[in-house]
């Protein structure tokens, strides 16, 4: 039996890349110290999120994070402090054609091993971000990974084609905040929230595979961020869970085992009857 120790981080960040750097690379070392071989940090850790989601600033001038080559330097460093283990991350990638992505990286020491950028946007951020159009898995030293950021669990088309493609292990980063309307003090007791951990089940039960959710936590402009990071495992129970505060959960698994288990008798991707699938070229909303 082959186990794999994995964590999702929940963690604060900001516009400041060299203190993001900081703060990666402390979870970098807290994970390593506890023999994690996969770890995923939140969206946009890489020069923080937006101030709002309403396509404004939040009463103040910012022109949002700067945009990072894929190649670049900036990559390149995460790589190098990621060493041994198989590290996901949230930045703005500055795409070669122009326009600015909402990505995240998967890296190793060896390099960029995968890259995905987000297809589904909320509220006002296509007013930062291009979409991306794709979701395709990759192989890694820990196992078949697919990537997804935030609003992209919400589409449960985004893990299907992932777990279609292999992966055995999903990967979705975030920023995603507490409710903007009917707002509660208490994040534990908020409506998005409780919609972000439900997604989280729900993707890693209807697939059957291993589901990482990592979150930003704390506030940055007017976003309150909702933390839970979290591991699920193939029947969608948390395996371990940080709640709101920040930190880092943390699990150990067999993944090859705990999906040959899963699928043992009820095979969700085995019984699927694509035949039985038809969809309205458009639906009126």
């Amino acid at each position: 039996m082959t186990t794999l120790r994995m964590a999702a981080a929940a963690a604060e960040f900001g516009r400041d890349l060299e203190d993001d750097f900081t703060t990666v690379e402390r979870l970098i070392k807290e994970a390593r110290t506890g023999d994690v071989r996969l770890l995923a940090l939140p969206e946009a850790c890489l020069g923080g999120y937006l101030l709002s989601l309403d396509g404004g600033d939040d009463g103040g001038h910012d022109d949002g994070p700067r945009a990072l080559a894929l190649d670049g330097p900036e990559i390149r460093r995460l790589a190098a402090l990621a060493g041994e283990m198989t590290v996901v991350a949230g930045y703005c990638e500055a795409g070669t054609d122009g326009r600015r992505y909402n990505s995240a990286v998967c890296v190793s020491g060896d390099g960029v091993l995968g890259n995905h950028r987000k297809v589904h946007q909320p509220l006002g951020e296509d007013a930062s971000y291009a979409s991306g159009d794709t979701f395709r898995a990759f192989d890694t030293p820990v196992g078949r990974i697919g990537l997804m950021i935030c609003y992209d669990k919400a589409f449960p088309e985004s893990a299907r084609q992932l777990a279609l493609d292999g992966a055995q292990i999903g990967v979705c980063v975030s920023a995603w905040p507490g409710a903007r309307t009917q707002a509660t003090i208490d994040l534990a007791k908020d409506r998005w929230k409780r919609r972000f951990d439900l997604f989280d089940r729900a993707r890693a039960l209807e697939n059957q595979i291993v589901w990482l959710s990592a979150n930003q936590a704390g506030t940055f402009g007017s976003l309150r961020f909702v933390g839970s990071a979290k591991v699920v495992d193939p029947g969608g129970e948390i395996l371990a869970d940080t709640g709101v505060p920040a930190g880092i959960a943390v699990a150990e698994l067999d993944v090859t085992q705990a999906l040959l288990t899963a699928r043992r008798s009820m095979g969700h991707l085995r019984d699927r009857r694509p035949d039985a699938y038809t969809l309205p070229e458009a639906v009126s909303v």
